[in-house]
């Protein structure tokens, strides 16, 4: 696990105009909150962010990479997430929000380089503690808590100064979610 971390910041150090899919060097210099303000399809991960109050942390000079469910996503358990949402589950929110953050600044070019210098999935943890495995077939990246919750890596990353956002088709559920 500490391996694939290792692999995966070390690549995380690449040059920016070496073809990051996400766009112009005008984009890295808003923060990840900024950038994910600017996309609408992400709407409902930025409101979990904020209901959860982590969303200020998006602003600052730490560097993540936000696994950030597309608002499909979010339809897909409409009844959940709307609970999810309310004061009396934010613990429960909580919970939920860190399972997508992950320390550093990881592109989905980096996580394609770990794969194929591991030779399979690598492994990296997120802030809540939880390990997500990251595979690949074909050209389509995966990502899996452990706990029985997947997701495939949707669409264009988004690079900003402090990080990145790469949208997920599903919501990773931890396992163990505390009591509100």
């Amino acid at each position: 696990m500490v391996a694939s971390l290792v692999v995966l910041s070390a690549c995380s150090k690449t040059d920016e105009s070496a073809g990051e899919p996400s766009g112009t060097r005008a984009e890295h210099t808003k923060t990840l909150a900024e950038s994910l303000a600017e996309m609408p399809d992400l709407s409902q991960f930025g409101t979990a962010l904020e209901t959860a109050q982590l969303g200020s942390i998006f602003d600052g000079p730490g560097s993540y990479t936000l696994l950030a469910p597309t608002n499909a996503a979010f339809t897909a358990i409409a009844d959940e997430a709307t609970v999810l949402m309310t004061e009396e589950q934010r613990p429960v929110l909580v919970a939920v929000v860190r399972e997508h953050i992950l320390p550093g600044h990881l592109t989905t070019g980096n996580i394609s380089q770990a794969i194929d210098s591991k030779g399979g999935p690598v492994t990296v943890t997120t802030l809540g503690g939880t390990d997500v495995t990251f595979s690949r077939i074909g050209d389509v990246i995966t990502v899996d808590n452990g706990a029985g919750s997947t997701a495939t890596l949707a669409g264009p990353e988004a690079i900003a100064s402090n990080g990145t956002i790469i949208p997920l088709d599903a919501i990773l559920i931890p396992e163990e979610q505390p009591d509100a």
